[in-house]
């Protein structure tokens, strides 16, 4: 079973970490991909502009009274017509980007342009006509933007102003392609990583319930064979008592049929309680136990309980100290309920009590005006960390070592913890392997408890 586990775990562990190496390489991919489809968007917008551009070369406008025609070639300048840079201002220039760009899918990327002149004679770049503000310094980036192949606006073949007007150089430069692409693919990632997330919950979940699963399975065979072993005793003692009484001389001794008939009794009373105690489990386990709350007094019940315990402590040469200091110690509970946990809890003390070492177990009360406050202490054999975590679990048995002589079904501290919840209290547990341990419950005191003794 542990080899299976160890099988599936792994298994699972590898397609996960597959399926997540296999998703992050499609993201890159699909990001390498997107920041190819921008650059393509980008070159279509700047051709779409540079086209429309390129209608207007060639055409002679009229003659502004502001242009200055004696300058040192006016000879040419006057037959030349009038290039882009001085037909469209950069407002105009940017707003048919910005269409262009719209057009193809990415509006909202940032952009910078330029507009520069050429002499077609010597090829040679004369000046920038048109930029946008930042331009130059966006120019040099090559890492984070994307500069478009440079258009070239030239005069159409055949025109009359063929030769003659000066070539231009359109510039358009996508800012921050990179992010841009990113951003774009936004969803996608977020998509990716949420899927992600879900995949490892249910990785997470599939191992803890497997782990619950494998736990279960080991409590439940601790606990058949506990159950066995406490039935197998009584069992074995109530069918060596009927074969005895089927003796001839046993049958003629009334003395021995009742000593043989009380052990009879004895046992099935003793397999009773067991049952009880199981059927006790499953009923807190249901949340079926309803509790029969009355005031009661809580140092009352503490000495009950304690008298009873008076012989087995003979039996051990142990003792049992009451320091019962509580200014206030009524409480609303369920008597029986309330008794059965105190009783657990010194019934646990004697049960794991060290080997000639006689047993003493310290009940102390204190009131702190909200709370009454129950201390349990023993010398016994203590327990680890690891044990401390999980007393309070149902069914769950401390390993006692060579110590073979301690019986139950690993309920009883469950028990004391669920029914102290129930009566809205707390219990903590602190112990030191090999020196015993301190049980710490608080429960809420009961509000005007003078009143509730004048009408008891």
């Amino acid at each position: 079973m542990k080899r299976t586990f160890t099988i599936i775990t792994i298994l699972i562990t590898l397609s996960l970490i597959g399926i997540i190496f296999f998703q992050v390489t499609w993201l890159q991919n699909m990001v390498l991909l997107r920041q190819e489809q921008i650059k393509e968007k980008i070159n279509g917008a700047s051709k779409m502009v540079g086209d429309e551009l390129t209608k207007y070369k060639g055409i002679y406008p009229g003659i502004n009274k502001s242009d200055n025609l004696f300058t040192d070639d006016f000879s040419i300048e006057f037959i030349r017509p009038a290039t882009i840079g001085r037909r469209f201002t950069n407002a105009e220039l940017a707003e048919k980007i910005r269409n262009a760009f719209k057009s193809k899918g990415i509006e909202k990327m940032q952009f910078e342009f330029g507009l520069l002149a050429a002499d077609p004679r010597n090829n040679l770049v004369g000046k920038i006509e048109r930029q946008s503000e930042n331009f130059g310094r966006e120019l040099d980036d090559t890492v984070n933007n994307y500069t478009a192949p440079v258009y070239v606006l030239i005069t159409p073949s055949g025109s009359a102003a063929e030769n003659l007007a000066l070539d231009e150089h359109l510039f358009v430069i996508g800012l921050n392609y990179r992010t841009f692409a990113f951003k774009s693919l936004r969803y996608n990632f977020i998509s990716a990583v949420l899927f992600s997330l879900i995949i490892i919950a249910a990785f997470y979940l599939t191992v803890r319930t497997m782990l619950r699963q494998k736990k279960l399975g080991e409590i439940k065979n601790d606990f058949i064979n506990n159950m066995t072993h406490e039935f197998k005793t009584p069992i074995a003692t109530i069918s060596l008592a009927v074969d005895a009484m089927k003796n001839e001389k046993v049958l003629q001794d009334r003395e021995k049929i009742s000593y043989f008939s009380t052990i009879i009794k004895e046992e099935n009373q003793r397999m009773n309680r067991q049952v009880e105690t199981i059927l006790k489990a499953s009923q807190l386990e249901k949340q079926e136990v309803e509790l029969n709350l009355k005031p009661v007094h809580v140092h009352e019940v503490i000495k009950d309980v304690a008298d009873n315990f008076a012989l087995q402590l003979q039996q051990k040469n142990g003792r049992a100290e009451l320091l019962l200091n509580a200014e206030n110690d009524f409480i609303d509970a369920d008597e029986v309920h309330f008794s059965n946990l105190v009783n657990n809890l010194i019934d646990n003390a004697i049960k794991y009590s060290k080997d000639n070492t006689p047993v003493f177990v310290k009940i102390s009360t204190q009131s702190n005006g909200k709370n009454l406050v129950m201390r349990v202490e023993d010398n016994g054999i203590g327990m680890n960390k690891e044990t401390v975590k999980r007393v309070f679990e149902r069914f769950y048995r401390a390993h006692t070592g060579n110590i073979h002589n301690v019986k139950g079904f690993g309920l009883g501290l469950s028990y004391v913890k669920t029914m102290i919840e129930a009566h809205h209290g707390d219990i903590r547990v602190e112990s030191t392997l090999g020196k015993g341990s301190v049980f710490t419950i608080e429960l809420p005191l009961k509000k005007n408890p003078h009143l509730s003794s004048k009408v008891s």
